[in-house]
């Protein structure tokens, strides 16, 4: 049992490294809030002065302000969606003996350690590319026109590209959840008769509904902040515009730090929205 000495001791170890991690996060913070209430025009003699809220009544009443907060959200339920079901399909199809089962592990995860920049450019030019993608000669082999996918079908062209980067993360934790199961439960279902639907339905979701909630949980938080998949595919352009390209846009157009803080103050409050909304549901499922 440990005694007061001894977590005094721990306390005093662990301080250090506590210290560092709240000024990691503390300081950009802080200086986010500070310049997001500045003119700050760093190409145009730097620090203009105080600005108030003007940085952020400009920038919640710009056109484009909700357009982007729509387009996030629905970038982010799309891929919650698509990773999170055939995350399940997956994890129980690996939980399946088969040959060769580890190495197929191995590549049905290894799209989660590609670089996000390396796989929407894989995407663009060997997949999507309306001339030489594969996807264009699979739709002229059938005699159909090509898609230009990134300008016809912008959104769930980027959905595709993200959920095919988060789905070995789902896949890997949910088969984690699967591997936990009480097999005995499910052979005595087996033995009464059950088909494979009711047992999903009665005995493996609801073991998996924790699992799921953290896969939702972390998947959001990240996808709160997509960037890289846009800039290097549509530019922001049909239609894709999240609220996070818009930052880095609006601080280029202006090239005023203030107000492309104030657009990240704001991407900081929906993301503890969403965050509170979920870890609410998260709370729920865990005491369960």
């Amino acid at each position: 049992m440990a005694t007061q000495h001894s977590r005094s001791a721990a306390r005093l170890m662990m301080a250090p490294a506590v210290i560092l991690l709240l000024g990691w996060m503390l300081v950009p913070l802080t200086m986010t809030l500070w310049f997001s209430f500045r003119t700050y025009l760093p190409l145009r003699g730097g620090d203009q002065g105080w600005a108030g809220f003007s940085n952020y009544t400009r920038f919640i009443g710009s056109s484009s302000f909700w357009p982007s907060v729509q387009t996030t959200l629905i970038i982010v339920g799309g891929v919650l969606l698509i990773t999170v079901v055939l995350g399940v399909i997956l994890a129980l199809l690996l939980d399946q003996p088969m040959w060769g089962q580890g190495v197929v592990r191995i590549l049905v995860i290894a799209p989660f350690f590609v670089m996000p920049t390396v796989s929407a450019l894989v995407w663009k030019n060997m997949f999507m590319d309306p001339t030489n993608g594969i996807l264009a000669h699979i739709w002229r082999f059938f005699g159909a026109t090509p898609v230009e996918w990134l300008s016809q079908a912008s959104m769930p062209s980027i959905i595709m590209i993200v959920s095919w980067q988060w789905l070995p993360f789902a896949t890997l934790i949910l088969l984690t959840a699967v591997q936990s199961l009480d097999s005995e439960q499910l052979e005595a279902a087996e033995m009464d008769g059950a088909p494979f639907l009711s047992r999903f339905w009665f005995i493996i979701l609801p073991h998996l509904s924790r699992a799921i909630t953290i896969v939702i949980l972390i998947q959001t938080i990240f996808l709160l902040s997509i960037f890289a998949e846009i800039f290097v595919t549509t530019g922001g352009a049909f239609g894709t515009r999240t609220l996070t390209y818009l930052i880095f846009q609006r601080v280029l157009e202006s090239q005023n730090i203030g107000l492309g803080s104030a657009g990240g103050v704001y991407a900081i409050i929906l993301a503890n929205i969403v965050a509170i909304f979920l870890m609410r549901i998260v709370g729920k499922n865990l005491d369960a």
